[in-house]
């Protein structure tokens, strides 16, 4: 069992006791404590959401009543998605938002993912501030005439599809002149809902939609994080069906993964790649992405007149450089996208609707665009912790055997290869290690791997 607090929400598996797991005391515990810091910025509305996890109803239940119970006026949107309640925090113009999702981690997780009165992820400070009052044991409820209220708005989607349709740079016209044939992998989550009535509104028919996996029960037919190695299905149903491509979102759509109309990947790193050579070529600017994706997007960006930053993982870093170098797109290389002048969050849904415009308008099949960017090999590992491991200690150990070559330390450690590089790092959402190498051989990608899971088992 486990509970994982960090600037990515509390996290923790189903079951067990208070404090090592998202036990229901644990839900209402940090609950108390957000709904406290939400109310003292001087608004006592608070949105809610959640995706098809088979907690998730359970939780959501939880967590309604406890906001009431500290003053909230709850607004539940029900089955949602974690960029559609991005979108209501801000449309609602409430102190704040609650997520319950473990994004892409198994079913056995679940997790409260914790907004501001923006839409995005609270700072590191504030979290800081809520784990503080939530450990310290320093909760209040209110008496029974100073409960909030719920309202329930299952009826909620229209305002965030209608908002990524009516974005400049969304050219729907062409979407539907090309008449998409396309398969999606739901993941018996959120996007089974939320993508088919996207793509419906592209003017796709019925019939080219092609759901797999489109039972909303939270019984996932494969590890939802759409890696190539859980997406043989969608693969085989892109070739059976003659598509031109294939979707893969996780539980709570904020991830993009492409397959191409021959049922190769088109590679999770390279969404973000191609949405931002789309806009790149719409307006000049600057990309952010994290320190763990693909340099492939500093060579768009720069072919394109733009500079590129890298920040550290986790979506509320990226946004934080995003605002500081006034970015213009930016993302995760694991198919998370950000559009700063729609909303400042991971969106799926946009990201898909960007990408089928950029398809659309450039004449080419997914292939031939994939096979217009740089090539470069990712090798993603992880390594189990052990609790009680001193990981500075091991990463400063490292950074001292590969001292002549340049390293950086925002997040873990990077070290950079003349064009290749490695990067090792704790998960803000599982106790791993996680080591992330890239080249433009395979080759050398994992052999980098090896020999770095090498040096930590050696450091350890």
């Amino acid at each position: 069992m486990a509970l994982i607090k960090s600037i990515s929400g509390i996290r923790g598996t189903i079951g067990g006791h208070p404090g090592d797991s998202l036990s229901p005391l644990d839900v209402v515990k940090y609950t108390a404590a957000f709904g406290q810091w939400a109310l003292e910025q001087g608004n006592k509305k608070i949105v809610m959401g959640r995706d098809g996890r088979i907690s998730g109803p359970s939780i959501s239940q939880l967590v309604a009543h406890t906001l009431v119970a500290v003053g909230a006026d709850v607004i539940d949107l029900g089955l949602s998605t974690t960029p559609t309640v991005e979108v209501e925090v801000v449309a609602e113009q409430a102190a704040g938002g609650i997520i319950i999702t473990a994004s892409h981690n198994p079913k056995e997780w679940n997790a409260l993912k914790l907004l501001n009165e923006k839409g995005e992820f609270i700072s590191a400070e504030v979290g800081t501030s809520i784990l503080n009052r939530a450990e310290n044991n320093t909760l209040s409820f209110c008496s029974i005439d100073r409960f909030g209220s719920y309202t329930a708005k299952p009826d909620h989607m229209d305002r965030h599809l209608q908002a990524i349709l009516d974005y400049p740079l969304v050219d729907a016209a062409s979407i539907e002149k090309k008449k998409f044939k396309i398969v999606v992998d739901a993941i018996n989550s959120s996007g089974a809902v939320f993508v088919p009535a996207l793509l419906t509104r592209l003017g796709l028919k019925d019939t080219d939609i092609i759901v797999l996996n489109a039972e909303v029960n939270g019984k996932f037919a494969h590890n939802p994080e759409p890696l190539p190695q859980h997406l043989s299905e969608l693969s085989a149903a892109v070739i059976a069906h003659k598509a031109h491509l294939g979707i893969a979102v996780d539980p709570d759509v904020d991830r993009l993964v492409l397959v191409c109309e021959d049922g190769s990947m088109f590679g999770e790193e390279y969404t973000l790649v191609a949405v931002a050579d789309y806009l790149l070529s719409k307006r000049t600017g600057n990309t952010v992405s994290n320190l763990s994706s693909t340099r492939a997007l500093k060579d768009i960006t720069e072919k394109r007149g733009g500079t590129y930053y890298p920040a550290a993982v986790g979506e509320v870093n990226v946004v934080a450089k995003m605002k500081e170098v006034d970015a213009v797109i930016g993302g995760e290389g694991n198919g998370g996208i950000i559009v700063p002048d729609f909303h400042y969050g991971r969106d799926a849904l946009i990201g898909i609707v960007l990408f089928l415009t950029h398809l659309a308008q450039s004449g080419k099949s997914v292939k031939q665009l994939r096979n217009s960017y740089p090539d470069y090999f990712i090798s993603k590992n992880k390594i189990e912790l052990s609790a009680g491991i001193n990981l500075q200690e091991v990463f400063t150990k490292i950074q001292e055997k590969y001292r002549a070559h340049p390293a950086n330390t925002i997040d873990g450690l990077r070290i950079d290869f003349d064009n290749d590089w490695v990067h090792l790092r704790a998960s803000n959402t599982e106790p791993i290690i996680r080591i992330i190498a890239e080249s433009s051989l395979e080759t050398t990608a994992n052999n980098i791997a090896i020999k770095l899971i090498k040096d930590i088992q050696e450091a350890l």
